[in-house]
């Protein structure tokens, strides 16, 4: 008993210490390898449809939900909205998928490409979480889970390049609003 109690104060004073707090929130090379751990744990859950489902279901959230509200906002229509995973024809899980009724022209990329905005939400979480929340070893977790889970739901699937690519009047229309943001706003 005496070994536990001994071992627990040693884990919370190398914990607490400000000097070790520092070196692992300002060591890049521990956060990469924390990331990579965290997405190899993730695809390890892939061979068990329970498992795969509780840890994606929060990046599939994000990720259908921002194309949802996209679709929703460009009059796509969206139809169907499923979080569940299920087998594709080949084996593989599909997350989640949102169905619309109206896809053209004008909606096709926004709808197809709408993750890519949790990108800007993750930059400015990123922004408030260092100026607002207290450091500790176990909240640098939380935020290092976190975003992880919004950057990496903000990628685009293949099947989101494929519908948002497929107009080339789309790409027409958003590549001259781009420019033209690009030449005389930004």
């Amino acid at each position: 008993m005496d070994f536990i109690k001994l071992l627990t104060y040693k884990a919370q004073t190398i914990i607490g210490n400000p000097e070790i707090l520092e070196f692992i929130v300002n060591n890049r090379f521990l956060l990469i390898f924390l990331v990579i751990v965290l997405l190899k744990l993730k695809y390890a859950t892939y061979s068990s449809l329970w498992m795969s489902s509780l840890i994606n279901i929060p990046g599939t959230v994000l990720h259908e939900g921002m194309h949802f509200l996209i679709g929703l906002f460009f009059n796509a229509y969206p139809t169907k909205f499923d979080l569940w995973p299920k087998k594709d024809g080949f084996g593989n899980y599909v997350m989640g998928s949102v169905g619309f009724r109206n896809i053209t022209f004008y909606n096709a990329l926004p709808a197809a490409m709408a993750p890519l905005l949790l990108l800007p939400i993750g930059y400015y979480f990123n922004r408030w979480y260092f100026n607002n929340v207290d450091i500790t070893l176990l909240n640098y977790l939380g935020y290092i889970l976190l975003q992880t889970v919004i950057i990496e739901n903000a990628v685009p699937s293949t099947t989101d390049f494929k519908v948002g690519f497929s107009y080339p009047l789309g790409l027409l229309l958003y590549g001259c609003i781009l420019t033209f943001a690009v030449i005389y706003i930004l």
